[in-house]
């Protein structure tokens, strides 16, 4: 569906709550938060921005009343707005807490997974351009991808936390250079202690990639412009899977099912592949 009076406008996140419960985000100036309660057959704007420069990257919600939607930055300062009202209400956070980007470092608004939330009510976002790193609360870590073109850095970040069973907590990042999507250079790492440190997977996935997603501790499946891999070893050997190429992958809030959503409308669901 188009929504009445926003039929030129570009949104690239979507946050479904239930079957007549949703909120999309539309990215630049002005910006828009909407957001419908039966189905989509009406839409509330709930957040606008007509800020010089703003272009919202991507949304996460911890649960049914609280959330995060980030933008590239504004005099320097990422934008990050809250809401914990089911996305009713949006307010950005204060000034002095935003974080400092620096010169041509900025987010993907590819997939709405550059962030993701973290414990029970922290988030980690990751950027990219010509500098990429991983903020994770007052912690701000480079990352090895590659990075340094307007076209380069980390596009996704995916987070599975396994503290109460074993002990550690997983994050992985995908990206690349999606002005040279074949290439594998410096496209996947991971880490198996909260960001601290990042190892590169050995076998990388096809090329750039804008989405990871857990699917389980050591099954993923990441997608790009060129491709889809999977995972069967927590993101250290990927194995191509398809040649179709997607913007996003995710997981079923309840349930095993996976689905990925592409350009022109196009949606597929993933049939796990089998390990050989």
């Amino acid at each position: 569906m188009q929504v009445k009076g926003f039929e030129k406008r570009d949104f690239r996140d979507i946050e479904a709550f239930d079957a007549t419960t949703a909120i999309i985000m539309a990215v630049d100036t002005p910006a828009y938060i909407l957001k419908t309660i039966d189905g989509g057959e009406s839409w509330k704007v709930v957040y606008e921005n007509r800020t010089t420069g703003m272009f919202l990257d991507a949304m996460e919600f911890w649960n049914e009343q609280a959330g995060i939607v980030i933008g590239d930055p504004i005099d320097n300062k990422f934008f990050i707005a809250r809401t914990f009202d089911g996305g009713n209400t949006w307010k950005e956070i204060p000034e002095e807490r935003k974080p400092v980007a620096d010169s041509g470092e900025a987010c993907f608004a590819a997939s709405g997974t550059n962030v993701r939330r973290l414990d029970t009510d922290e988030a980690v976002f990751v950027s990219g351009g010509l500098r990429s790193r991983v903020f994770i609360r007052d912690k701000v870590i480079d990352l090895p991808i590659i990075q340094g073109k307007e076209t380069t850095g980390a596009n996704s970040i995916a987070v599975y936390d396994d503290f109460k069973r074993n002990g550690g907590l997983q994050m992985i990042i995908v990206g690349g250079d999606f002005a040279n999507d074949s290439s594998s250079k410096q496209v996947c790492y991971f880490s198996n202690n909260r960001g601290k440190s990042w190892r590169a997977s050995k076998t990388q996935p096809g090329g750039y990639r804008s989405c990871v997603e857990y699917l389980s501790k050591k099954q993923l499946v990441t997608c790009g412009l060129n491709g889809v891999d999977y995972s069967y070893d927590g993101g250290n050997n990927w194995k191509p899977v398809s040649k179709e190429g997607f913007h996003v992958t995710r997981i079923a809030k309840y349930g095993t099912a996976v689905y990925l959503a592409g350009g022109n409308g196009k949606v597929a669901r993933l049939k796990y592949p089998s390990k050989d």
